[in-house]
């Protein structure tokens, strides 16, 4: 089920994923030779700050839930670690990202963000901006008045509409996320917004009832500029989506160095793990197959496009978490 513009919930029915395909990271079911994404330079690193979160939403690709901590809190400790890394190897990060779950949950997220913002990068938090944001807001303007719009914050808002958004987080998640927002704007914090695809609804339509919701908040995001209001294809690990091969960058007009594996990667802890792993992107937290090593060095070889994921969001799709 999802929720139709006109108020109505719309069934998709999308063909089952043919399950011989992702299946050999160097060949397609086909015998075709997969495409591989190389890493350009390490531009964002994202950290997984642990899968708990205060919401259950139909279709979280990472299945976050009040009971859901198949990734474990990551440690202040740990992040100074992937930090100390970039800075003794003069790596290009600039931007240090924090998903989940839902970050604000993680005790240590605070003083990681003061770890990051003192060391001359920049921070950006996913969130739902929901009472774990709402609990710290007192350090969260400190961080604002020390380092400015070096930390933003990114607001999940999965439609324009009440309904829309809760079709997917749930009865009761509008006001709170509405209010989070507001209180964000209010304060003078750099926002974005992160909204789905839910539907059949034209993107311009889309974009257009997100633009009069903010101007009715007095929230300063520019509906029409991709990356004030990023609008995300949505991801089923279960239906059919095309292998991606080597021609399918020609065929496309697509470029490799495009797609976010070129130059981002992700620090996930798993449960009862003795330390973090580096994984090849946001999507495959779970897959070993993209487990890539402990540190950024070892996590610097090739990507083989070997998920359902790699087409339907990232070539195909054409998004990516960060820009």
């Amino acid at each position: 089920m999802r929720f139709g513009h006109h108020g109505r919930m719309d069934v998709l029915v999308k063909p089952r994923l043919d399950q011989a395909k992702f299946r050999d990271p160097r060949l397609t079911a086909k015998g075709e030779v997969r495409a591989t994404v190389g890493l350009r330079q390490l531009d964002t690193l994202w950290l997984n700050t642990g899968t708990l979160c205060n919401l259950s939403c139909n279709g979280c690709y990472i299945e976050s839930s009040p009971r859901n901590d198949r990734l474990a809190y990551l440690t202040r400790g740990e992040v100074r670690t992937y930090l100390a890394e970039i800075a003794a190897e003069r790596l290009p990060t600039s931007l240090i990202g924090f998903t989940g779950g839902e970050p604000f949950m993680n005790p240590e997220l605070i003083g990681m963000l003061e770890d990051v913002l003192s060391s001359g990068l920049h921070a950006l938090v996913l969130t739902n901006a929901m009472l774990p944001m709402r609990k710290l807001q007192a350090p969260l303007r400190a961080l604002h008045r020390s380092y400015g719009n070096r930390l933003k914050i990114r607001v999940s808002l999965d439609h324009y509409t009440p309904d829309g958004h809760e079709s997917e987080r749930g009865a009761r998640s509008w006001q709170p996320t509405i209010d989070g927002l507001v209180w964000l704007a209010e304060n003078g914090f750099a926002i974005d917004v992160a909204g789905r695809k839910l539907t059949a609804e034209p993107e311009e339509s889309l974009r257009a009832g997100y633009g009069r919701l903010f101007n009715a908040l007095g929230v300063p995001v520019d509906a029409f500029d991709p990356v004030r209001l990023m609008l995300f294809p949505e991801m089923d690990p279960v239906s059919d989506v095309p292998e991606i091969t080597t021609a399918c960058w020609g065929i496309l007009h697509k470029s490799p160095d495009d797609v976010m594996c070129a130059s981002a990667r992700m620090v996930v802890k798993r449960r009862g793990a003795d330390a973090p792993a580096v994984v090849a992107c946001t999507l495959v937290p779970y897959d070993t197959g993209f487990e890539m090593g402990r540190t950024l060095k070892e996590a610097s070889g090739s990507v083989a496009l070997n998920h359902p994921y790699c087409a339907s969001f990232c070539v195909l799709g054409g998004a990516a978490c960060s820009r």
